[in-house]
Order: structure tokens, then C-alpha cells, then sequence
């Protein structure tokens, strides 16, 4: 099956939970503990490669980096597609280049180039009509119906609700999104208004944990996909407390024994002992 095909039944059935995913690795452990669809994150790819979510990352390194975690996981991605990286017709390119490497869903946002994180302040939007324009241009490029275009708006922090609704609308209703993603989201009343307001549309809400909210409460307002952000929080907490122990202490804890041959199995290399066997690799 179609690993597009797939999350459309996945978001048939319930609530579709993501994690953020950096790359391949992150994905392989979001599949060892039962994910069924990972995300891969803009803001975690820049991360990544030592810089800020301040558009400094090209759509040929997003796109290589989402190769990697496709390969590693048969399971859905969902991908961070930034502003497109320019106009409609860039749209288009980057539609067909996510397609092409198997990836189920993308995002597009209106902001301005360079793109912030939706998180940052100082961001800007472009117009209502040409981000229509650009979402079209995704729905037109794409081959296979069940990929799926995701139209992210970033106008809460810069023009507020009404703005934020009427782009909504006009994004699924005009342009042909298959999902709409308000980003910025700060307080449970933000949620429920966005809930409320655009309860006719399929939504995505990114879940920054900002405020208190489980996974119940978003099922109950009715979101098709939640990503959730924590698993970058963790992975920087967890490596500067380790390398703080190192620094302090000249050691690390006996909570880590065993962890190496966990992670040897997840990554494959037991198999890759049978292939080096079954095709007389060892000398």
C-alpha cells in the first residue's frame, strides 16, 4: 500500500499523533515504541545543522533529509515544506520533489521569505490570494490524490482570529488543501477557538506545550493530527544532562549499560550479519 493511502485511513480512524522527527534515526525509534506516522520538523532540521528556524535551510536539504527518514521507516511522513521556498511555481517543484521520495503529506505556510518559526516573533505574512495561489499550485502538482497538501497558517500572531479563519477557509474551500494548520497557538482558549471556528475543516494542531493539553482534548475537539514537539525538548535536555555528568563527575551513570545493544538491534545490524553470511561477506 501507498504509504499516502495509508495515513488517509490512519486519519479515518481517529486522531493521527505524530512525533517530531529529526532524521532517520529519531524515526526508527518513533517506529520501535508504536508510532504509526512520524513528522519531520523544519525547525528540528535546521536544528540539526547548528542554526535557528530563520529560513536559512533549502528545500535541497529538507528534502534529502526526508529521503533518509522515508527510507529508514515504512511509515507515513509528514513533512515541513516551509514557505515552499518561493513563488507558486517553486510550490509546484517542491510538491513533486516531496512526492517523488515517497513522503504522505507536506505543509505550507504563508509567511513571508525568510520564514520564522511559528513560535518566533517578528514573523510576517504574505497576501490571502497569493498564498491561494501557492496552495493551488501544490494540489495541481501533485500525482496521487491521496498525497496530501497541508495549508499552514502563521496570521494568528500578526493579524489575529478573523484574519486567521477567512485565510483558513479560503485555503480548504478556494485553493483545495486537503488540511488546514494554524500555527502559533499559545493558550487552551486559542485551541478552542481554533476548534470551534473551523470545526467544519480537517485540522492539524502542533502541540508545543505551551499550556496543559492531552492527547484526549484534542481528540474530543475533533483534530485529525496532532504533532508533538516534546521528543526535541527531550533529546536536548537528555544530551546536555549527560554531557553535564561527564563534565562534573568524569562519568556517566549506570542507567545508560545496555542502551548500545538496544539501539544496535533497532538500527539492523543483527541483519546485517545474516547478509554478510547469506552472501559470504565475512572473510
Amino acid at each position: 500500500m501507498v504509504r499516502s493511502q495509508k495515513l488517509r485511513q490512519l486519519l479515518k480512524q481517529g486522531t493521527v499523533v505524530v512525533p517530531y522527527t529529526v532524521n532517520a534515526f529519531h524515526a526508527k525509534i518513533a517506529r520501535l515504541v508504536g508510532f504509526q506516522a512520524v513528522y519531520m520538523s523544519g525547525y528540528g532540521v535546521a536544528a540539526e545543522r547548528g542554526y535557528p528556524d530563520v529560513g536559512l535551510i533549502t528545500q535541497t536539504e529538507m528534502v534529502q533529509t526526508a529521503k533518509y527518514i522515508v527510507d529508514a521507516v515504512d511509515l507515513p511522513v509528514i513533512c515541513d515544506a516551509d514557505t515552499g521556498y518561493g513563488n507558486p511555481i517553486n510550490v509546484w517543484r517542491t510538491t513533486r520533489e516531496y512526492e517523488a521520495i515517497g513522503v504522505s503529506a507536506i505543509h505550507i505556510e504563508d509567511q513571508t521569505f525568510p520564514k520564522k518559526c511559528g513560535f518566533f516573533e517578528k514573523k510576517n505574512v504574505i497576501s490571502l490570494e497569493e498564498h491561494v495561489q501557492k496552495i493551488r499550485a501544490a494540489v495541481d502538482a501533485r500525482r496521487n490524490d491521496d498525497f496530501i497538501i497541508i495549508a499552514r497558517s502563521d496570521a494568528l500572531s500578526v493579524n489575529g482570529w478573523k484574519d486567521t479563519i477567512t485565510r483558513s477557509k479560503a485555503y480548504y474551500y478556494d485553493a483545495g488543501a486537503d488540511m488546514i494548520f494554524v500555527d502559533g497557538i499559545r493558550t487552551m482558549e486559542d485551541l478552542k477557538i481554533y476548534a470551534k471556528e473551523l470545526k467544519d475543516l480537517p485540522r492539524l494542531f502542533n502541540c508545543e506545550l505551551r499550556f496543559p493539553c492531552s492527547l484526549g482534548d484534542v481528540v474530543e475537539m475533533g483534530f485529525q493530527i496532532m504533532v508533538v514537539s516534546a521528543t526535541m525538548l527531550a533529546m536536548f535536555k537528555a544530551i546536555r544532562d549527560v554531557l553535564e555528568e561527564v563534565k562534573e563527575k568524569g562519568v556517566v551513570s549506570s542507567h545508560l549499560t545496555g542502551v548500545r545493544d538496544e539501539m544496535n538491534v533497532m538500527l539492523g545490524v543483527p541483519e546485517i550479519y545474516e547478509m554478510e553470511k547469506r552472501y559470504g561477506c565475512i572473510r
